[in-house]
């Protein structure tokens, strides 16, 4: 197999990097970042820890984080697994990056910056829904933020309804985790994580 070991090498390959791929570059958000990300439901975040990388999907009603200003994104953090990974790291390392996806539309907008775990009880409390509130927000201090190029969604059809795939063709979670634990309850575990999910989305 051949492979790259250098820069250059790189380089040499991808040369010719646009204008606008440099221009769209920014150390804060303008109006319009600022309104691609407003109407954004999910995000994508990724961290950095010393056992490794993590990527974690995050989503919410409406607009996924809350911007407090031109260099702060508030990102509650809502039931989930309880495994923590993703806080874990950022306790550890700040270094974060988000992806935002906005149904319908082929451009993606990117954050990457430095974040804090906060448990500032008004913070929590502002977010409050359905009379819950976040255990904790992840704050987020933006180094850079821009749109990437609408090729890989275009590429991918992601918004095609004609591409969707029938859920039932897939295998279901309880599948994949007998998969994993040759043991476990997968009837009961698909049975029952509807009902177990819808009560427990806030």
């Amino acid at each position: 197999m051949s492979i790259i070991t250098s820069p250059e090498q790189l380089r040499e390959i991808y040369s010719g990097c646009s204008e606008a791929s440099l221009a769209k570059v920014t150390p804060r958000l303008t109006e319009e970042y600022r309104q691609m990300i407003e109407a954004s439901p999910f995000v994508a975040l990724a961290t950095v820890g010393p056992e490794g990388l993590d990527c974690s999907p995050r989503g919410d009603l409406g607009g996924v984080v809350r911007i407090a200003d031109e260099r702060t994104v508030l990102l509650p953090d809502w039931r989930g697994n309880n495994r923590v990974d993703s806080l874990m790291n950022i306790v550890r390392d700040p270094r974060v990056a988000l992806m935002f996806l906005i149904p319908g539309s082929s451009s993606v907008m990117r954050i990457n910056g430095r974040a804090v775990v906060s448990i500032e009880p008004a913070l929590l409390a502002s977010f409050e829904m359905d009379g819950k509130h976040p255990r904790t927000v992840i704050v987020t201090t933006i180094d850079e933020v821009y749109f990437q190029c609408a090729r890989a969604v275009m590429r991918a059809e992601l918004w095609n309804p004609e591409r969707f795939l029938d859920p039932q063709s897939l295998p279901t979670p309880g599948a994949m985790l007998k998969a994993a634990k040759a043991d476990f309850d997968q009837e009961t575990y698909d049975r029952e994580w509807a009902a177990r999910a819808a009560a427990t989305m806030w």
